[in-house]
């Protein structure tokens, strides 16, 4: 049937129910109104086929499939019994495979085509947690809607993204996919992403559908054990891991993704509590929820669910709109239903999500408005994506330490080495989590000083790797092999200023990538220690997913960058930050630690009853062989300029608006951007507040000795916590305001609400 009849019938489909059924909206031209007229019209197989996803299985340019699970598949579309595909990609792909649902099914309805669009498709920006780190919201913004305008040119129209789980475990790899350890900072980014994701009009051809994870507690898995088991008090869900995704729904994020442990006993993927009481029904979600990857299946593992069916009864009931590669709706939930052992309301519900979300994108106007394969040759590594991730990544950059301002480099700076295998490697800073990327395609740090006419040396001085990994592989490290040792060292003998290239390789992060050594992985370290002996002036460029165990170079380098995995652009954004043609501004948002056994650490902890050591003695919250504190603490972040702060005042004549005044000044002879914080502490509460909690933060630019007032508001929003049985309240008494460059230092006061 041709596309044009098809419409026309579907049009004639719409007025029919219109006139003849009862609705929930009888305006057939609202999306509410085409929604119910559609939903009536499907059978029950139909209506489950909506919550079915699977995985790419055919090539487009070959025949069609003869046998088999692809087979099944292949002929579930033409049924109408598949909602959403992912891992499909390519304007030409998803065409075609969008066509056999659209005029090969009874109803012709569209398919959804997702992917794992977390720092960009092929132009790759920063980790997420670097650009976290950029404390820059805008930019942040403007990453994701880079990021959705090269996907939806390639038939893309959701992303499994952003990831909005707080964690505080650096040894869990997944912390390179979030915003780091604090649930207000999380919060503005996840907003960030979704607007950027989603636009201002989500039918619009270069938006697409963002997806808030991992519902919930992911990110606190213990001993930092990708899927592991996550056991947590009330005062944590609520007032840590539950705010991000509140704001995501409170900000029209279309769909959630459960995550794959389990909370108080109960898998999240057949939690209702969490899908059903809070997320549905006391903060109205109108989209839709997907399990992750088979975790409905996985509850039989958790010791659950007795076999699949029982899961599939289990998920549905609990709230799980969508199962993504588990198999267990489109097999058992037809059968459930007519047993009576699920209510087809239930169906129905789920059914209604998923297609109101189709229509918002324009799907039904346009099923293959995705599928423009000259926009996909326009926009792909389009130069004006480059560009942005170029500013992405140097505004992700984190300068920890400059003694002796030996940064930056003077230009003219003559026996320069750089020494390092991640110095040449184009491969690791495109990062993990970089499915649509092209392998090598990242500039490297030796292109980006050859791109700024750096003249310098080279030696890697040891292999990182044994064999290049990939995402599915396991990174086997270079743990004995130090033949290169002494090429680095003579070439830095005979150097004025060396830079290291050090850290992890980019699939060392992301899912299934835990950590127990937070170190410099392999022979780093040796290779690093033997190049101090015979220079110290030393420049060390950390690349890696997550916060490392550095006590060893902070105390003995005089200069260290946190560069992350920055992505195509990352040499170019690096040289530019060692050479000075960008003033770092970027600020931690995860604490590094000390050593591996301070984790988790996090700077909104709790005092204790011994968090002082008051009488001198042993007895106090304490290790004996080392500080409680981090290395560099959250907000943590230096400058080539310095940032004076004075003149703090609190006015709080209005209690529902409390402001709080700083003046900063760039006491330096260089322009940069400062990221002012401010903090609180509710001394007495009828739960126990953090020692402080970050409640507001501003990014700004000041001239050489130019001064600025900058103003915070604190109102209900932000003086309130979320009690023990997920109430928001705002309690009277006494409140310490800190506000500085970060979560250790800054000028202090007070006000009682």
């Amino acid at each position: 049937m041709k596309i044009k009849t098809l419409y026309l019938v579907w049009a004639f489909i719409v007025l029919i129910i219109s006139h003849g059924c009862k609705t929930k909206d009888n305006n057939t031209n609202s999306i509410e109104g085409k929604v119910e007229a559609l939903l009536s019209e499907m059978t029950i197989e139909e209506k489950i086929g909506q919550m079915n996803q699977y995985n790419g299985f055919w090539d487009v340019t070959g025949p069609a499939p003869s046998g088999g699970d692809a087979k099944m598949k292949y002929e579930h579309i033409k049924k109408g019994w598949v909602g959403s595909m992912l891992n499909v990609r390519g304007a030409k792909q998803v065409r075609e495979i969008q066509k056999l649902a659209v005029e090969g099914s009874r109803l012709g309805i569209p398919i959804l085509f997702g992917l794992d669009v977390i720092h960009g498709y092929k132009t790759i920006a920063p980790i997420p947690l670097a650009e976290a780190a950029s404390w820059d919201l805008k930019a942040i913004k403007k990453s994701a809607r880079t990021a959705a305008i090269e996907a939806s040119a390639i038939g893309i129209n959701w992303t499994f993204a952003p990831m909005v789980d707080v964690s505080r475990d650096a040894r869990w790899g997944r912390v390179m996919e979030g915003s780091g350890e604090d649930p207000y900072l999380g919060a503005k980014i996840g907003i960030a992403r979704i607007k950027g994701f989603q636009g201002k009009d989500l039918s619009a051809p270069n938006t697409i559908a963002a997806c808030a994870k991992h519902f919930a507690g992911y990110g606190f898995a213990e001993a930092g054990r990708d899927y592991n088991t996550v056991d947590i008090g009330t005062s944590t869900l609520y007032n840590i891991i539950l705010p991000p995704f509140k704001a995501a729904v409170e900000n029209n994020v279309k769909t959630i993704m459960n995550s794959f442990n389990i909370l108080n006993g109960i898998p999240s993927t057949g939690n209702a509590s969490l899908m059903r009481d809070i997320l549905k029904d006391e903060w109205g979600f109108k989209g839709f929820v997907i399990s992750d990857w088979a975790s409905i299946a996985e509850m039989t593992q958790h010791g659950f669910s007795k076999d699949l069916k029982d899961a599939a009864e289990v998920a549905v009931k609990a709230g799980c709109d969508m199962d993504m590669e588990s198999y267990g709706y489109i097999k058992y939930l037809a059968e459930l239903v007519k047993a009576g052992k699920v209510d087809e309301k239930l169906i129905d519900d789920a059914a209604r999500r998923i297609l109101r979300v189709k229509f918002e994108l324009g799907l039904f106007d346009d099923p293959y408005k995705y599928c423009n394969e000259e926009r996909e040759k326009e926009l792909i590594y389009h130069k004006d994506h480059m560009e942005a991730a170029l500013d992405m990544a140097r505004k992700s950059i984190v300068l920890l330490k400059n003694e002796k301002q030996l940064l930056p480099l003077k230009k003219n700076q003559k026996k320069i080495a750089v020494i390092g295998a991640l110095a040449a490697d184009k491969n690791s800073p495109l990062g993990s989590w970089r499915i649509g990327s092209d392998d090598n395609t990242a500039v490297s740090v030796i292109e980006g000083l050859k791109n700024h006419k750096v003249s310098f040396s080279y030696a890697k001085g040891a292999n990182l790797v044994i064999e290049q990994p990939t995402f599915t592989t396991v990174v086997k490290i270079n743990k004995t092999d130090k033949s290169g040792f002494p090429e680095a060292v003579k070439l830095a003998q005979s150097s004025e200023v060396v830079i290291m290239v050090l850290g992890e390789h980019g699939f060392q992060t992301g899912e299934g990538r835990s950590r127990t050594d937070l170190g410099l992985p392999g022979v780093q370290q040796e290779l690093l220690e033997a190049v101090y002996k015979v220079n110290r002036n030393i420049v060390l460029v950390l690349m890696n997913g997550r916060p490392l165990t550095i006590t060893w170079a902070d105390e003995h380098i005089p200069a260290i960058v946190e560069a992350w995995q920055l992505g195509t652009q990352t040499g170019n954004a690096v040289a530019q930050v060692l050479f000075g043609d960008y003033n770092p501004s970027g600020k931690l948002t995860m604490s590094f630690p000390r050593s591996v056994g301070q984790v988790p650490i996090y700077y909104n902890h709790y005092s204790t009853g011994r968090g002082n050591n008051v009488e001198g003695n042993v007895f106090w919250s304490h290790y004996i062989d080392e500080s409680n504190s981090p290395l560099y603490p959250f907000g943590y972040g230096l400058s080539y300029s310095k940032f004076d702060y004075s003149n703090l005042t609190i006015d709080d004549t209005d209690k529902n608006k409390i402001k709080v005044s700083v003046t900063v000044t760039n006491s330096s002879k260089t322009a940069g951007e400062e990221v002012t914080q401010l903090y609180i502490h509710d001394r007495t509460a009828s739960v126990a507040r953090p020692v402080k909690e970050l409640k507001g933060f501003k990014k700004y630019r000041l001239a050489p000795d130019e001064s600025k007032t900058i103003t915070f508001e604190l109102g209900p929003k932000e003086l309130g916590f979320y009690n023990n049985n997920g109430k928001f309240i705002v309690e009277k008494g006494d409140f310490d305001v800190m506000v500085g460059s970060n979560s250790q230092s800054g000028l202090k006061g007070e006000f009682t609400l």
